[in-house]
């Protein structure tokens, strides 16, 4: 897989995390943290899901919770507008 549907896919698990887990935060009234799509996102993941490997690179997680944090404040969205 090359970096960008790499990229791309790993965006798209994360909103789908993001939109399941609001969803049910909306419903239930409970609240969630960004590790909280993480979670979800990691679980979600094939066993063979490629990780970072070059040495003192960001983790997967950190990637996640990036895109996470983007996706829930809309800054990923800004520049598609």
């Amino acid at each position: 897989m090359d970096l960008q549907t790499l990229a791309t896919d790993l965006i798209r698990r994360t909103e789908k995390a993001v939109e399941q887990i609001a969803g049910l935060s909306a419903h239930t009234g409970i609240t969630f943290k960004t590790a909280d799509v993480v979670d979800a996102v990691e679980r979600d993941l094939p066993a063979d899901y490629p990780a970072p490997t070059t040495e003192g690179a960001l983790t997967r997680r950190d990637v996640i919770t990036s895109m996470a944090e983007d996706i829930l404040s809309g800054a990923i969205y800004e520049d598609q507008a």
